[in-house]
């Protein structure tokens, strides 16, 4: 009988690690060498207390096709929008109308696969954004087709616009996410103990990098814990050969032994401090049991139940749903992800309703880009432009906000092929939420520096 290769003390730990929280926690949790600035860090802000808010980011991966999701219903704006949209578009009859209380002079309509946004909008609740996306500086079609003004870098890739999406950076030149920089304002070098700030139960994205402080993940099952095995025998193996990677941290004196050492320890305190916290959390039984991006939201719900215990008078959430990239197959795939999206989003308002803390926490939408308004023949390629949702009960609800662009194509918002031209930057987006959520405006110009190159600073959704 051969017996099995023996294992090295370095290999046996990685495997331990690996096994034990998987990599993305074991990446979010243990974080890369350049968070070994941390050490060094002073503390910058105090978060504020005495009351509590929570921004929470639904992201869309892909590029929504959002001019599907709102639509000029009236006559003349209709038939603009259906030449353009050609066999993508929503039959009229189907739309399901809205009544802004911001009236443009024009009808609007919602796909009809969205009835509880419908009912969020009407009740004030929620409000959508027109045309945002990433921007150097204003942009004219002029602009553009000129190259007078300053443009994202590598427009329409997939990547790029995530990133710039996430990190409010249309240059490029930040590889902090604009979350993470807020978690940075706020952080304390002293307060190694507590929950961090961000909290992904989608994985690590770009919205939570940072400089000094690192997101911590878990899914839709709870916080990872460090997992010692099934039999006493090896739960004594691992947990010794864990031990021995502590107490080596004290003795070995290697700054990198002693931070991976400590944060490993650090992060199985965490997970079982927030499931003991959990434990305690309402069920929520409403959200769909077949609906990924419910069962993200509903660890949220449980999250913010739960964020007296945890000690957090701020939290910053990250879910997110996949499959928006729709160049083929977009009436089939399109209607099941809206769906998806609008049943997710109203059952966590009623979660939150039933916490008796909505109007403390805001949730909001956001994508890679809007999507060409012409049919490639089965779907829709990438844009620019696009139509984000903001929700909750701290919003200015059932109103349009930024500027509906003209859905002429070669129109004065087509920079062509139906890629319509952003008229609000992420950066302004961004800010509106961040002022809300407790950023002074002082420090706005910090956090976005190209935000000073657009007129408003707060595009006036927040209430």
């Amino acid at each position: 009988m051969s017996k099995q290769p023996r294992l090295s003390r370095r290999a046996f730990i990685g495997q331990v690690l690996a096994g034990a929280m998987g990599a993305s926690g074991l990446y979010a949790t243990l974080g890369t060498l350049g968070s070994l600035r941390a050490l060094a860090a002073q503390t910058l802000r105090a978060v504020p207390t005495g009351d509590y808010k929570a921004l929470v980011c639904v992201y869309l991966y892909g590029g929504n096709d959002s001019f599907n999701l709102l639509v000029p219903r009236g006559g003349s704006e209709y038939g603009i929008y259906a030449a353009a949209r050609a066999n993508l578009a929503i039959p009229q009859a189907d739309l399901l109308p809205i009544n802004p209380l911001n009236p443009d002079g024009s009808d609007y309509g919602l796909h009809p696969k969205v009835p509880e946004l419908q009912d969020l909008f009407g009740q004030g609740r929620l409000a959508f954004v027109s045309n945002v996306g990433s921007l150097l500086a204003p942009t004219t079609k002029a602009d553009y087709l000129s190259g007078s003004a300053p443009l994202p870098e590598h427009l329409f890739s997939h990547y790029d616009q995530q990133r710039q999406w996430l990190t409010a950076s249309a240059d490029n030149s930040l590889q902090s996410g604009w979350a993470g920089r807020i978690a940075d304002l706020w952080y304390d070098s002293g307060n190694t103990a507590g929950l961090p700030l961000n909290i992904s139960i989608n994985g690590v994205s770009y919205w939570q990098a940072a400089d000094q402080t690192i997101p911590y993940v878990m899914d839709s099952s709870g916080a990872p814990e460090l997992n010692l095995g099934n039999s006493p025998e090896h739960a004594a193996l691992l947990g010794a050969s864990l031990q021995d990677l502590l107490d080596q941290a004290a003795i070995d004196q290697h700054v990198m032994v002693r931070e991976y050492g400590g944060r490993l320890s650090r992060a199985d305190a965490l997970g079982r401090l927030v499931n003991q916290a959990l434990a305690n959390a309402p069920a929520f039984g409403h959200f769909s049991s077949d609906n990924q991006l419910s069962g993200q939201l509903r660890q949220v719900a449980r999250m913010i139940a739960v964020h007296d215990t945890l000690g957090q008078s701020r939290q910053l959430f990250f879910v997110a749903l996949n499959g928006w990239d729709t160049h083929d197959g977009q009436l089939t795939d399109q209607p099941r992800l809206l769906a998806a999206l609008s049943q997710a989003l109203g059952e966590f308002d009623t979660a939150m309703a039933q916490l008796g803390i909505g109007n403390q926490v805001t949730s909001f939408t956001a994508s890679d880009f809007g999507r060409t308004l012409t049919s490639n023949g089965d779907g829709s390629d990438h844009g620019w432009g696009g139509i984000n949702l903001v929700m909750g009960g701290a919003v200015a609800g059932g109103r349009l906000y930024g500027q509906f662009p003209d859905l002429t194509l070669d129109g004065p918002d087509d920079a062509g092929f139906g890629r319509l031209i952003p008229t609000t930057a992420v950066d302004q987006y961004a800010a509106t939420l961040s002022k809300w959520f407790g950023i002074a405006d002082s420090d706005l110009d910090t956090l976005y520096p190209n935000l000073y190159r657009f007129d408003s600073r707060d595009l006036g959704f927040m209430g």
